[in-house]
């Protein structure tokens, strides 16, 4: 029996997608699509999404519980690493040169700026809580009380 490695692979993504959209992220999967959202006075949650364990196992569930709090961002957003490969470009560019690119990843963008991040490196090998808890304090230090 073989399997198409392609077919799994688009399966693992839709469902990663499915996953954040569901959740009341909005998916940006074209550099036009980053620049109309990103660009926008306000402030902005970004998930660099991907598809390895650390995104399913940690990063995904902090992104869909962390915004179960009293302050929060005015937009939820998600790119895919790996998968909308511009548009996660695109996203990159507008965070700036401090920015470490790694994914899965977070940003807070702030009126067209990115103002903090959380890289892979904060999120493998710890504990979804953590995450949370991270996310939260950006939230608090960048957001309004909704």
């Amino acid at each position: 029996m073989s399997m198409d490695f392609n077919f799994l692979m688009n399966d693992i993504a839709t469902q990663a997608r499915k996953e954040l959209t569901d959740g009341g992220y909005k998916e940006l999967t074209t550099p036009e699509d980053v620049n109309e959202a990103l660009t926008q006075p306000g402030t902005s949650l970004v998930m660099i999404n991907s598809v390895c364990g650390c995104a399913g196992g940690i990063a995904r569930p902090a992104a869909l519980h962390a915004v179960h709090y009293d302050k929060r961002p005015d937009n939820l957003y998600t790119v895919f690493a790996g998968q909308d490969k511009e548009a996660t470009a695109q996203a990159r560019a507008i965070f700036g040169d401090d920015h470490l690119p790694s994914s899965p990843s977070f940003a807070i963008v702030k009126d067209g700026k990115m103002v903090d991040e959380i890289g892979r490196h904060e999120i493998e090998g710890h504990d979804p809580m953590s995450v949370i808890t991270h996310i939260q304090a950006l939230f608090e230090e960048h957001c309004n009380e909704i």
